[in-house]
């Protein structure tokens, strides 16, 4: 499943003006009632369980951008939406700036997997900011669709079968971090685990033999993200580390090694 196959035509809008957060929900749940997959919930509860979502966390990201989100029970199928919003509305983003798009996504109750694949894949477009600019300047829905779907990458997910790759993706940078976890949220979380760690330095420098020879701070951050990716995808994820992090050759607090899996079997509850 991808954004080709599931942004919902009439769930698209342009040039919205909420009076604040929550008429923006409210105008979204109106929005996402156009499609007739939702013909069974109605607009309130809609409008309630993304209200609800909204008190776990903000899901104004940033940079003008927010993606609501919610999953409802009686829903079999995923709706995604856009809106602009061109004067802006307070959404309570991370970085306290009025959010000017809107990207919402209502799926199945039992979908976790599939909605955090989704997640990841809108955050990617939106990630880009003169996407952004071009779909706020949308003048009516059909060309925020054309807009917003030209700046898609199409899907290249592998199947589940097949050949594996295991990552190992030693970071030392906690904003980096938070970016790079989105990376392999969006390929399969059942295969993705994060190890907390401290450089080999932070022990060998309480030996009294070692002491002094190393600065390392014990409580420094270091985490390890551990993931099975279909080898299929193996260059593909590579690209999009060095999107977040910077070529690899030059950095400094982060560290990719990749190794070709003989066999995996099972797989991890998220």
């Amino acid at each position: 499943m991808n954004l080709f196959e599931i942004l919902r035509p009439e769930c698209l809008a342009v040039g919205l003006h909420p009076a604040g957060k929550d008429d923006a929900l409210s105008q979204i749940a109106s929005l996402a009632k156009r499609s007739a997959l939702l013909g069974s919930v109605s607009e309130e509860t809609l409008r309630d369980v993304l209200a609800g979502r909204e008190k776990v966390g903000s899901t104004g990201f940033g940079k003008g951008i927010a993606i609501p989100h919610c999953r409802v029970e009686g829903v079999s199928d995923f709706v995604v939406g856009v809106a602009t919003v061109p004067g802006g509305v307070d959404f309570d983003s991370l970085d306290d700036a009025p959010v000017r798009l809107i990207a919402f996504i209502v799926g199945p109750a039992r979908e976790s997997t599939e909605h955090i694949r989704i997640l990841s894949a809108l955050s990617r477009v939106l990630s880009n900011a003169d996407a952004v600019t071009e779909m706020v300047a949308a003048e009516n829905p059909e060309v925020l669709r054309e807009s917003f779907l030209r700046h898609v990458s199409p899907d290249r997910e592998a199947p589940k079968e097949g050949k594996r790759s295991l990552f190992h993706v030693f970071v030392q940078n906690e904003d980096l971090f938070k970016d790079l976890l989105e990376v392999f949220g969006g390929t399969e979380p059942r295969f993705t685990v994060v190890l907390e760690a401290e450089n080999a330095g932070a022990y060998l420098s309480r030996i009294p033999l070692f002491s002094g020879l190393w600065s390392d701070d014990p409580r420094s951050f270091t985490r390890v993200i551990v993931s099975l990716v279909s080898r299929r995808m193996t260059n593909e994820m590579v690209r999009r580390i060095e999107e977040v992090a910077g070529p690899l050759s030059e950095a400094k607090d982060v560290l990719v090694a990749v190794q070709n899996i003989f066999y995996a079997g099972g797989a991890l509850i998220t």
